[in-house]
């Protein structure tokens, strides 16, 4: 039986790597900070550590054949920065798999990184994503377009009763569901893809998402276009008026708002579907 030790387990997508890996026959270790705020997540066993300090990791990897990884925060709590969790923490993950003999690292990353290097949260990933590259260990990197709960915030923008756009709205994105990209990461790593740019079934524009958030709760579409310029002006503004735990997501959000953000096409979950289930259960 092959191992699997995954990382950020208890996230929104490292919870479907768990259950994937453990559907397709693997022993899932998983490595939370809290075993009580984790006894629903699909695992062989959970280890107790704290990936930015390294001494916590001595000895969790051994016997494992694959580490995947999707711990990263998009959020800034605990004092925590982008460095401290995207970079380094990965690095210390990376460090104890070499140490561990592990036969490849595979990484979540983020779709067109080369072109928002200069975005704090996508700086701290690519840093990680060079030193992966650059480790004896035979690495997997998977770059998403965007999840589907990424998009919950054209819906609860169509629930208030208009959706704000930058620009003409033109810009595309095929974002993807989790169950999804987990089952991509699981295929790749099965097969040793060095990297993939993946995405879901469905590709829409700005404007096309934020018509489908109106259909999905019956309402008639209210759209206001903003000039770019304003996008612009924030990016330069916000970094030096708001902590960067406030900044930081937002600097990635208006960034990715004006890049083509399409991926691979994979899956089978469409996010019409899950717009509706979500407008379902409020």
């Amino acid at each position: 039986m092959q191992s699997v030790f995954i990382a950020g387990a208890t996230g929104y997508l490292g919870r479907y790597l768990c259950a994937e890996y453990e559907r397709r026959g693997y022993y899932v270790t998983a490595l939370v900070r809290d075993k009580s705020r984790a006894r629903d997540i699909s695992a062989s066993a959970l280890i107790e550590a704290e990936a930015t300090r390294p001494d916590t990791l001595a000895d969790t990897m051994e016997g494992a054949d694959l580490v995947v990884s999707a711990l990263g925060i998009t959020r800034q709590k605990d004092g925590l920065t982008y460095r401290d969790v995207d970079f380094q923490a990965n690095l210390n993950l990376l460090r104890e798999a070499e140490r561990a003999g592990v036969s490849r690292f595979a990484y979540v990353h983020v779709l067109n990184a080369d072109k928002m290097r200069h975005v704090p949260l996508v700086a701290a990933k690519a840093d990680f994503v060079d030193a992966l590259q650059r480790s004896p260990i035979a690495s997997t990197v998977i770059a998403p377009s965007g999840y589907f709960s990424d998009m919950q915030d054209f819906q609860k923008m169509a629930q208030a009763g208009r959706v704000w756009l930058f620009g003409t709205g033109t810009n595309r994105i095929n974002p993807i569901h989790g169950a999804d990209l987990a089952a991509a990461i699981a295929e790749e790593t099965d097969t040793g893809t060095p990297w993939l740019n993946v995405g879901g079934p469905d590709t829409f524009t700005h404007r096309e998402l934020a018509e489908l958030a109106f259909d999905c709760i019956g309402k008639t579409p209210h759209i206001t276009y903003l000039p770019d310029g304003i996008r612009r002006a924030a990016l330069h503004v916000l970094p030096w008026v708001t902590p960067q735990s406030v900044s930081g997501p937002i600097q990635f959000f208006l960034t990715a708002m004006a890049i083509d953000m399409v991926g691979q096409s994979f899956g089978t979950r469409h996010l019409g579907d899950h717009f509706k289930a979500v407008a379902e259960t409020r």
